[in-house]
């Protein structure tokens, strides 16, 4: 097994990028391997790291089918559902309270919460 390439932030050569950059660019990394990899420094702290994917390997992103726009709304829907009055809160329920906050908060809602 070879050793990655390391390059230092924003000093990558041309043809190489991240997966969001790929995804900018209406590309995804297709199942290739990782290229190289990128190294923000910090102090204190360890790098942060990014992987580097080959731009000339990547392939087209997959289009969105109906059924798939169906599944993403059903899954939207279904974390926006309290599990303890089954209502529709109106926004995405925080993991944090599990329910939603009127539930959470039955004897009134904190001052910074917003119902």
């Amino acid at each position: 097994m070879s050793a990655l390439p390391v390059y230092r932030w924003r000093l990558a050569p041309d043809g190489l990028a991240t997966r969001r950059q790929l995804r900018a660019q209406g590309l995804r990394p297709g199942g290739q391997d990782v290229a190289a990899q990128l190294e923000r420094p910090r102090r204190r702290r360890p790098p942060l790291v990014a992987y580097l994917y080959r731009v000339d390997l990547a392939a087209p992103v997959r289009p969105m089918t109906p059924a798939r726009w169906g599944a993403l709304a059903k899954a939207n829907r279904a974390r926006r559902l309290c599990p303890e009055c089954g209502r529709d809160a109106g926004y995405v329920i925080p993991a944090s309270l599990g329910t939603c906050v009127r539930c959470s908060y039955p004897e009134g809602i904190p001052d910074g919460i917003a119902a």
